[in-house]
């Protein structure tokens, strides 16, 4: 387990690029925490770290999911909070995608079936003006992150 306290949009902002390159195809990263709590501001941050610093990057509340092509492959940023069938996984294309190609995805729990075993988590709590952000994944990945703290 990896865990920081990020006090501030800009060290999240940080933090959520080296996140995004210790990232690979294949992986499922699972962004938990309350509305707010900055699931898709650290995506955004991984985003641009493995697309370009110039690259639009919206949140994908609306669009449900999101699609950036990289040197390191495909990104799919998933919103799944308006889901109401398991169903959805499957026609929004995820479940094909799921150990293929780098997924970031906010509300997992939506996921039923579909989540990977091996998922990366990370969990965003607010503390203070800051945010607690705790990571749990494979140790290749948090070794890439700086280990286990």
């Amino acid at each position: 387990m990896f865990e920081i306290l990020l006090p501030d949009e800009e060290d999240a902002r940080r933090f959520g690029a080296r996140f995004g390159l210790c990232l690979r195809p294949g992986m499922t990263v699972l962004l938990e925490g309350p509305v707010g709590a900055g699931k898709s501001h650290l995506a955004r941050a991984a985003i641009r770290a493995m697309a370009g610093a110039e690259i639009d990057v919206p949140s994908p509340t609306f669009t449900l999911v999101q699609t950036y092509e990289t040197r390191a492959g495909e990104i799919w940023h998933s919103d799944l909070y308006r889901l109401s069938d398991i169903g959805e996984v499957e026609e929004l294309g995820l479940a094909g995608a799921i150990g293929q190609d780098i997924l970031l995805i906010e509300w997992p729990d939506r996921l039923g079936v579909y989540t990977p075993s091996d998922a990366i988590r990370v969990t965003l709590s607010y503390e203070g003006e800051g945010r607690r952000l705790v990571v749990s994944g494979p140790e290749d990945f948090l070794a890439c992150l700086g280990g286990p703290a």
